[in-house]
């Protein structure tokens, strides 16, 4: 699959080439040579052809299925038709670098906690697989009383190895219904407006959905495209189907002739100043810029809020995993407390009868 960093690559790649005044046939036979992506690289090549048999670059881009996403078909159709091409795809260019850069943040953001959950699991899973099982031979060869909480674990560590193949076959089961109703338009629905209403993460997703849906609205408009048109293209770039429908909902009010701001507003689901701003541009005549502005100030608030998710996350993570660890263990050394104990009480017993004798 293309990546938005290729995409990046490939769009500044070209509009460099182009400024040098090289030829978009030549362009794109350069490209293909230096793209390091195979399935871009395939799409370019076949792109070329079609150039070299007299269609336009973007029809020849959206003839490669959905190598090319619509927004970038779109502003090269715009750029074709206005003669400013590279100021297109310089605007793609800086486009796909935020975009990449915000995908880079929050998957580096996720990759700490989600490290540290794997690594608990993992040793939750050793202990109730390995580390238990030996004492439990142990405390039967005592034949001393075992309290229930320990008998529990103990329970628990004997179905784990027993019955190990229903307890994946329960977690593959699992995976697969939610694979399938996730996959479904109300599964979509549903685990998309869970995203969106968790805590801590609901805030993260809707800060970034903001910050794509107006720039994307801003690199659009800038290009001349229409604006009902530029909802559209927008709507199609979100993979969020709750946000989806609200923008192609919002399209459908913009061309009844209501301002964008006031759908987007009864929606309920973008924050009160993504609206304001909006209304701003509105009725000044910027909305342009006001969306660069919306986009920029979500930029850094979602590099914000993703650095506070971090830092919740982590002890969060560590507290539950230290608990659920601390009570197994707690559950394996309790019967040997009370073996000492008993130990202790029958070593004095037996000094005080010596005394006494």
């Amino acid at each position: 699959p293309v990546k938005t960093k290729d995409l990046a690559v490939f769009t500044r790649q070209f509009v460099t080439i182009l400024n040098a005044g090289v030829p978009i046939v030549a362009a794109l036979e350069m490209l293909q040579d230096q793209t390091e992506n195979k399935t871009l690289e395939k799409a370019i090549g076949s792109t070329l052809l079609m150039v070299q048999k007299g269609e336009r670059l973007a029809d020849a881009m959206r003839n490669q299925g959905k190598i090319f996403p619509p927004i970038l078909i779109n502003m090269v159709e715009a750029g074709e038709a206005s003669g400013s091409l590279e100021v297109a795809l310089e605007r793609m260019s800086v486009h796909f670098e935020k975009e990449s850069k915000l995908r880079a943040l929050l998957k580096k953001a996720m990759i700490y906690p989600t490290t540290l959950t794997l690594i608990s699991l993992a040793v939750i899973v050793l202990m109730i697989v390995v580390v238990i099982p030996s004492f439990t031979g142990l405390f039967g060869d005592m034949g001393m009383e075992i309290p229930k909480v320990t008998k529990t674990i103990m329970a628990i560590s004997a179905f784990f190895r027993r019955r190990w193949y229903l307890i994946i076959g329960a977690i593959f089961l699992l995976g697969a219904g939610i694979f399938i109703f996730s996959n479904t338009y109300k599964g979509k629905i549903f685990f998309h407006t869970l995203k969106l209403k968790l805590p801590l993460i609901g805030k993260l997703n809707i800060k970034t959905a903001s910050s794509r849906i107006t720039r994307t609205l801003a690199t659009l408009i800038a290009a001349g495209i229409p604006l009902i048109e530029a909802v559209d293209i927008t709507a199609r770039t979100i993979d969020n189907v709750v946000i989806k429908k609200i923008l192609l909902e919002s399209k459908e009010e913009v061309a009844r002739g209501v301002n964008l701001s006031v759908p987007i507003r009864s929606s309920g689901v973008f924050p009160p100043l993504v609206t304001h701003m909006m209304k701003i541009g509105e009725e000044t005549g910027s909305m342009e810029d006001m969306l660069n502005k919306i986009a920029d100030y979500y930029d850094e608030e979602v590099e914000a809020t993703t650095q506070q998710l971090t830092a919740a996350l982590e002890p969060i993570i560590i507290i539950v995993m230290a608990v659920v660890i601390g009570a197994l263990v707690l559950a394996v050394l309790q019967p040997m407390f009370s073996m000492y104990e008993q130990f202790d009480s029958s070593i004095l017993g037996n000094d005080s009868a010596s005394g006494i004798q």
